[in-house]
């Protein structure tokens, strides 16, 4: 009785948590903290330990993938403020082609989503969407869903984007970030096409107000384009990008093939997720340099480092959740118990997580709270492998934009840009995101069976 007494006190404590967030509106940092300490109380944990334990659980993120989340972020911003992330759209529209401008949008927001914020890259990329709309006379409505769900895929599933690195850390695989790239490529599969589908089937049943004239589009697209004056070559656009890949994936190469001297201690020192995303880092500063904006450059990392601050310490605040959870008999009890469990298996998180975001509105909090409290779970549900444990990430990541709505900024995002009306919205963002959450999990099944 007492196991199933403290699983009702973690299953209220978690409602609490997410009623602080959604309704009370306290900062997701104090509510998971707070929730964590009454936890720890309920759970009878020694008083003079849990000092202890909130403090290894706080510090231990920022030890660990503090860095990283900041060399990400940074990348994505100096992208965004070059005009790069404009360059890498160019490029998918000429790889493509206008005919499939639906397709266009959807690839161009999947790949410029993986630095870059969701929220942001909408705004960067809809000048290019109202063109393309008026170029191609194609729904307006299907080319906001279609970007609305590339951008939301990768910034769900694939680093350098911030969530998907602190539940890989949380989870104890980020050291194998380029397996959690790999395994994000992979899992996108499924939702893009239902998103591509979803969106060409929603353009004809909803109408938005954003048709301008030609010439008004062609005068909007090209001024953004003269506000960044020269736009970066293609080289210096992706190269921030690709070359923290190929360092991760030069490193994992030497450490499969058990190499050995000086020559593969270069490699993994390189390909450590913190050295590899520096190094991208020092491509991108070059690429800020080039446009004479090196003076900038501070004050670019200040409005980056505001941006990053929420998100490290939400995650520290999930580290905690987990490291109380892990000391608890919590653990121990459902070890016990654990055929239950794996009955779920990899659709645990995936709900967890959709519950999360679908009652706070952040996707970052979800996956960083559900990998906290998931963490010291892995091995009862059977996922404590590396591999199950990067397609754990990929199913909190689907469960993380299932659904967007009107508590999430991402939603008034695409409806003010798109268009939209409010419950044209919900007929749109929100049940697109619906969509290709499920997708994305029956995707994630599918691959379950091959690990």
């Amino acid at each position: 009785m007492q196991g199933i007494a403290l699983i009702i006190t973690f299953v209220i404590a978690i409602a609490l948590m997410i009623f602080a967030i959604s309704k009370l509106k306290i900062h997701p940092f104090l509510s998971i903290m707070g929730v964590s300490l009454l936890l720890a109380l309920a759970a009878g944990i020694p008083l003079v330990k849990i000092p202890g334990i909130i403090g290894a659980g706080f510090s231990g993120t920022f030890t660990s993938i503090g860095i990283v989340i900041i060399l990400g972020a940074l990348i994505g911003t100096i992208l965004e403020k070059t005009g790069a992330a404009l360059k890498l759209s160019d490029m998918v529209i000429k790889v493509v082609g206008k005919k499939h401008p639906e397709l266009a949008m959807l690839i161009m927001g999947w790949i410029v989503s993986i630095p870059v914020f969701c929220d942001s890259g909408f705004v960067i990329l809809n000048p290019i969407r109202k063109a393309l709309v008026q170029r191609t006379r194609i729904s307006s409505v299907a080319m906001t869903v279609a970007l609305s769900a590339g951008l939301y895929i990768s910034h769900v599933f694939i680093p350098p984007t911030p969530g998907p690195i602190a539940a890989a850390n949380t989870l104890g695989i980020g050291n194998n970030l380029l397996l959690v790239i790999g395994m994000g490529a992979l899992a996108s599969i499924f939702p893009l096409i239902a998103g591509y589908f979803f969106a060409r089937y929603i353009g004809t049943k909803v109408k938005a107000s954003d048709d301008s004239s030609t010439n008004e589009v062609s005068q909007s697209y090209e001024e953004l384009v003269a506000s960044y004056g020269t736009l970066p070559n293609g080289f210096s656009a992706i190269a921030p990008i690709v070359v923290p890949i190929l360092l991760m994936a030069l490193s994992s190469v030497a450490s499969m093939a058990k190499m050995t001297g000086i020559g593969a201690d270069i490699l993994k020192f390189l390909g450590a997720p913190i050295i590899a995303l520096a190094v991208g880092l020092l491509f991108g500063v070059v690429l800020f340099a080039s446009q004479k904006r090196a003076e900038d450059f501070s004050t670019l990392t200040n409005e980056t480092l505001k941006v990053v601050g929420p998100i490290l310490f939400v995650t520290a605040a999930g580290g905690v959740l987990g490291k109380v959870i892990a000391a608890s008999s919590l653990v121990t009890y459902i070890t016990e118990h654990a055929a239950v469990l794996k009955t779920v298996g990899i659709f645990f998180p995936f709900l967890l997580a959709a519950i999360l975001k679908s009652a706070q509105g952040s996707s970052t909090v979800a996956i960083t709270t559900t990998a906290g409290i998931l963490a010291p779970l892995m091995a009862p549900l059977g996922l404590a492998t590396v591999p199950l444990s990067a397609l754990t990430v990929m199913a909190i990541g689907a469960g993380s934009m299932t659904v967007s709505h009107a508590n999430d900024s991402y939603f008034w995002v695409v409806t003010n840009f798109g268009g939209l009306k409010a419950e044209d919205g919900y007929k749109t963002q929100t049940l697109m995101t619906l969509v290709i959450g499920i997708a994305a999990i029956i995707g994630i099944f599918i691959i379950s069976f091959f690990l």
